[in-house]
């Protein structure tokens, strides 16, 4: 459902300010915020961990998925993170290009 009132459906769909992002999509019983890896969202519903609320990602970093941009060393690590109905996150994925030392 396409919308202008994103801030009230994420408002009413529990989801912190702090993790707002572009998207907002409900699946089954849970949220998913942002450009969460599908491969995520996958293993949400397979474990169905307790408390979890749903998943975000936020803002929009580069290399998360439709955020490409040029080769693979430019992209973003960032984290997928599981956040409650109270608010509490947790990470719940990491993702981006190996780290070099």
């Amino acid at each position: 459902v396409n919308t202008e009132d994103l801030s009230g459906v994420k408002r009413e769909m529990g989801i912190p300010s702090r993790l707002a992002s572009c998207h907002t999509v409900v699946v089954g019983s849970y949220v998913v915020e942002g450009h969460v890896p599908a491969a995520d969202v996958k293993k949400l519903l397979r474990e169905r961990p307790a408390g979890v609320r749903g998943l975000a990602v936020p803002g929009m970093p580069i290399g998360s998925p439709g955020m490409e941009q040029g080769p693979v060393s430019r992209y973003e690590r960032y984290d997928v993170l599981a956040f409650t109905a109270a608010g509490a996150t947790s990470v719940f994925a990491k993702h981006g290009p190996p780290r070099t030392t």
